[in-house]
């Protein structure tokens, strides 16, 4: 046995493994939330216009099919780059997908306010539930790009 092998101690195997598994297991959750995107996006330009239009608040100043089909093409322009942008552009596109997620948050709110029947929730028991998951798809985008990690790790460069 040479010396490497001698001082290698079975924990040290086990880092990388795990840091690999990790690494895959974030991006499946990129793959999986550009592709909820795209599948989003397509639904705001074709099918599902009229349903996601309920979600436009009344004070936003703008038609609301024009609001529905802007953010449809911002979607479907976040889905793909989540899919496809190179390693070193992933945080800067989590964030702004975050920042997407957060931006649409009031319409959420709207539609949980107005008691307005969209996509299945036709209770404000379920349109109260899914305030919940808005910060779920925040933190999924910041997860999945390592923009966390970026944003986390920024002072120690």
């Amino acid at each position: 046995m040479n010396d490497d092998t001698q001082s290698r101690t079975p924990a040290a195997d086990i880092a990388p493994a795990r840091r690999r598994a990790g690494e895959a297991v974030r991006h499946l959750g990129r793959w999986a939330l550009g592709a909820a995107l795209l599948v989003a996006g397509t639904g705001h330009l074709t099918t599902m216009r009229q349903e996601f239009q309920a979600q436009v608040p009344t004070w936003v100043p703008l038609d609301p099919d024009v609001v529905v089909v802007a953010s449809g093409v911002v979607e479907l322009g976040l889905g793909a780059t989540l899919i496809l942008a190179p390693r070193r552009y992933r945080p800067a596109v989590g964030g702004v997908t975050a920042a997407f997620f957060i931006a649409i948050f009031p319409g959420n709110i709207s539609q949980y306010v107005t008691g307005t029947a969209a996509f299945g929730l036709d209770t404000d028991r379920d349109r109260l539930i899914r305030l919940f998951f808005q910060p779920v798809l925040v933190a999924w985008a910041l997860w999945s790009t390592g923009a966390w990690r970026a944003w986390r790790n920024r002072t120690t460069r």
